[in-house]
């Protein structure tokens, strides 16, 4: 096990060097309009120390794609060195009940990165993200006393359901925030390096092809997860068929209400799911769904 200290602006600086700790987990942003001005400075100091290092975001609530763009924004030369970690909570989150919004999160900073966050949340919050149970780490906040000022971690019993395991347990916030990593330190930076195939893109998107696939599932050039299954979707209203998996992709056509589509592969993210429709020798790509509502039926 590890033991990790997270730290913000209103904390001493003297923490994120803290004797005995291994990881220093630092807020980087908040919302899309705050920045930790100390963010750097704890950081570099951390790294300076030899610490394994994290970076986190804190949800405001107003869009998640616009808030994972912001959080890359300002932490992206951190990634592949620092574990990224998204915090969900209720103070100061204005969409705090949302089941979609922290998948819809980690769906565009993966994309973005090819990095999947950690989840940060207390019990309250596991039903709003059981959706991301299959691709990010569960950091739980919970609290046997308020007063427990030691890395001694005390007697609990508690459901972390959907979770079969946690990869972090927060288990003191009063004097310090205080957490055990449940990994070693080699598993820490597997999660920080992320999908070593991604290649982040950085001009105009353009039609994915898959990369490096196995017999279910891939990842394409754009860092979009795909899984192969075959069926087919009409559409309940008119839905735009394009070249790629975004919304910039050229379009090819916009198929009318009622239209049957066979497709053979689909992928979420970027608050979607799309699918895949075989065409000659190239594929066609259209939204399914918006979030968890269908745009259609599904045979």
């Amino acid at each position: 096990m590890l033991k990790m200290v997270d730290v913000f602006s209103g904390s001493p600086r003297s923490f994120a060097t803290q004797a005995g700790t291994d990881i220093t987990m630092v807020k980087a942003t908040q919302g899309t309009g705050y920045v930790n001005p100390y963010c750097d400075t704890d950081y570099q100091a951390a790294k300076k120390a030899g610490k394994l290092l994290g970076v986190y975001h804190y949800c405001g609530g107003g869009n998640p794609e616009a808030e994972a763009q912001y959080f890359y924004n300002n932490a992206k030369n951190y990634i592949g060195e620092a574990v990224p970690a998204v915090d969900w909570e209720e103070y100061q989150n204005s969409s705090w009940g949302n089941t979609t919004y922290v998948r819809r999160f980690v769906d565009k900073f993966h994309a973005l990165t090819g990095v999947w966050p950690l989840v940060y949340t207390g019990q309250a919050g596991l039903s709003q993200v059981a959706n991301c149970v299959d691709n990010c780490g569960l950091w739980l906040a919970w609290y046997a006393s308020m007063s427990w000022a030691s890395w001694t971690t005390p007697n609990a019993s508690f459901s972390i359901a959907p979770y079969k395991a946690m990869t972090a347990w927060q288990f003191t916030g009063g004097d310090m925030d205080r957490s055990m990593v449940y990994l070693d330190k080699e598993s820490w930076q597997k999660i920080a390096k992320g999908d070593s195939a991604i290649s982040v893109p950085t001009s105009k998107p353009v039609a994915p092809q898959p990369a490096t696939p196995t017999p279910q599932t891939w990842t394409d050039s754009l860092g979009h997860k795909w899984t192969k299954e075959t069926g087919t979707f009409t559409t309940g209203t008119s839905i735009n068929l394009r070249w790629g998996a975004t919304p910039q992709s050229k379009l090819i056509s916009t198929l009318p209400a009622g239209t049957t589509v066979k497709y053979d592969a689909y992928s979420r993210h970027g608050g979607y799911v799309w699918i895949r429709q075989p065409r000659n020798d190239s594929y066609g790509y259209l939204v399914c769904r918006e979030g968890d509502k269908p745009l259609g039926t599904f045979k």
